[in-house]
């Protein structure tokens, strides 16, 4: 499955299932029904761009405990996953961005 969020505001914006759904519960469309579809006001706009910066710095910041540990203990950190949430929330945000710069709504699943 996939998600595609559209806008009037910017090109379509396709994602893999896991990754569309953990943005959606980053930004609080994670319930059963959001997830299979749902809108984004612009009013609600700035704080799901919030809550992705934020999620986006926990992530990395747990990734730099982990390594902190590890080299503490003598040990070789666990290898990075090779995309993180900075990389795939990136284009979701610009999305948001433009989307709140023309006060346009985001949909899914429609």
């Amino acid at each position: 499955m996939i998600y595609k969020f559209k806008s009037k505001a910017t090109g379509d914006l396709v994602m893999l299932q896991p990754n569309g759904e953990s943005i959606l519960r980053i930004i609080g469309k994670g319930d059963a029904t959001q997830l299979k579809q749902g809108i984004l006001l612009p009013q609600d706009i700035p704080r799901a761009i919030t809550a992705l910066q934020l999620a986006v710095q926990e992530e990395e910041q747990a990734r730099a405990d982990e390594i902190q540990i590890a080299q503490s203990q003598g040990q070789k950190p666990a290898p990075a996953p090779a995309i993180g949430l900075r990389q795939r929330s990136l284009p979701f945000i610009q999305m948001l961005e433009r989307c709140l710069a023309e006060k346009k709504e985001v949909v899914w699943g429609v």
